[in-house]
C-alpha cells in the first residue's frame, strides 16, 4: 500500500477523537493511517476499547489475552460495542457491516476481523453455524424440551439463540397472568449448549466421539440472574470450556438479551463417556465398558439425565 501523509488538521481531529484513549493510541493510529502498518491495529483496538470501559474493568483488559471476552469479562453491552465500532471506523477510515460484527466476542476475534478488513479479505468464519434442523438431529433433547434454535460452534466457544415465544407450556403457570421465563430453564439451555459443544466441536481434549446417550448434568455453581425474561425476548447464550478431561467437562456460560447481562453460570459440570465403537477401534475395548462413566458425580438427589435421544 502507498503511504498517505495526514494533514495537521486531520491529526488535530484524530487527537480530539482519541483524547480519552490511553497513551500510544493516537501515535498508533497516525502510523497506521500514514504507513498502512497493520501491526498497529491491536494497539488501536485495545486503546479504543479501554476508552469505553469502566475503570474497574480496565485492569482486566490490560492483563487479559486474545481470549478475553468483551461482554463476560469486560462488561461491554451492545450500545457500548456500537460506540467502539463507530470510533474504530472513524480512526481507521474503514466501514464495517453490522452483520459481520455480531459474532465478535473476544479481543482476538476483533483483531483478526480488523486485519482481514484492512487486507481486503473476507473475515475468517471461525464458528460453524447450525440451523434448528441440524441441532435437533444431533441433540438428545427434543421438542418441547429443546432450548436451542440456532447454534454456532468454534474451537473455544459455542453460541446459540432461543426466542421466548410465550406458547411454552410451563409459562401457563409461571406465573398466573404474568409469564416469566424460569431462570432454571435458562441454566438448562446453557447446559444444552454445553452438550452440543461436546457433540460437535473439534476439541483436542476429546479423544473420541462422545456418546450422546451418556451425557449427564452433574452440577452447576456460581449462578446469578440479573434480568427478568418474558415472551418476545431473544436469549443469546454462550459457553466456553474451562477444562475437559474424560469423564468430566467443565464449562462457564452466560446469557444476554439485547446485549444486557441476563444470567451467568461460573461452572457447569457435565459427565460424559465416549462412543464404545470409537474406543474399541482405537484401544481394542473401552476403559469401563462404555455406558455411564465410572466416576460420575452424584448429588443429594442423584444425577439428572439430561435427555436421551430417541432411537430410530
Amino acid at each position: 500500500m502507498s503511504e498517505t501523509q495526514l494533514t495537521e488538521e486531520q491529526k488535530k481531529e484524530l487527537r480530539e477523537e482519541l483524547k480519552r484513549c490511553p497513551s500510544g493510541t493516537f501515535d498508533a493510529v497516525v502510523t497506521f493511517r500514514q504507513d498502512k502498518d497493520a501491526t498497529q491495529v491491536p494497539v488501536i483496538v485495545m486503546g479504543v476499547i479501554e476508552r469505553f470501559l469502566e475503570p474497574e474493568a480496565r485492569p482486566k483488559l490490560r492483563e487479559g489475552d486474545e481470549e478475553t471476552n468483551l461482554m463476560e469479562d469486560l462488561g461491554i453491552d451492545s450500545l457500548t460495542m456500537l460506540e467502539i465500532v463507530m470510533l474504530l471506523e472513524k480512526t481507521l477510515d474503514l466501514t464495517f457491516d453490522n452483520e459481520e460484527l455480531r459474532e465478535l466476542r473476544t479481543i482476538g476475534g476483533v483483531n483478526t476481523f480488523m486485519e482481514a478488513k484492512i487486507k481486503g479479505e473476507a473475515p475468517v468464519q471461525n464458528l460453524r453455524k447450525y440451523p434448528i434442523e441440524e441441532i435437533a438431529a444431533i441433540m438428545p433433547h427434543q421438542e418441547p424440551f429443546l432450548f436451542l434454535e440456532t447454534a454456532s460452534v468454534g474451537t473455544h466457544e459455542a453460541t446459540a439463540t432461543y426466542i421466548i415465544k410465550g406458547s411454552e407450556s410451563f409459562l401457563q403457570g409461571h406465573f398466573k397472568n404474568n409469564p416469566v421465563f424460569p431462570a432454571s430453564i435458562m441454566i438448562e439451555a446453557l447446559g444444552q449448549l454445553a452438550v452440543f459443544y461436546l457433540l460437535t466441536a473439534e476439541e483436542e481434549k476429546l479423544q473420541h466421539d462422545v456418546d450422546s446417550t451418556s451425557i449427564y448434568f452433574a452440577s452447576c455453581d456460581g449462578v446469578r440472574c440479573h434480568r427478568v425474561c418474558k415472551p418476545g425476548d431473544i436469549l443469546t447464550l454462550q459457553i466456553r470450556p474451562r477444562n475437559i478431561r474424560h469423564p468430566l467437562a467443565l464449562f462457564q456460560g452466560n446469557i444476554t438479551v439485547d446485549g444486557e447481562k441476563t444470567a451467568v453460570a461460573e461452572e457447569i459440570k457435565l459427565a460424559f463417556d465416549y462412543e464404545r465403537t470409537s474406543v474399541d477401534e482405537s484401544h481394542n475395548g473401552s476403559r469401563n465398558g462404555g455406558g455411564i462413566p465410572e466416576n460420575k458425580e452424584r448429588g443429594t438427589g442423584g444425577d439428572r439425565r439430561l435427555s436421551k435421544r430417541e432411537k430410530a
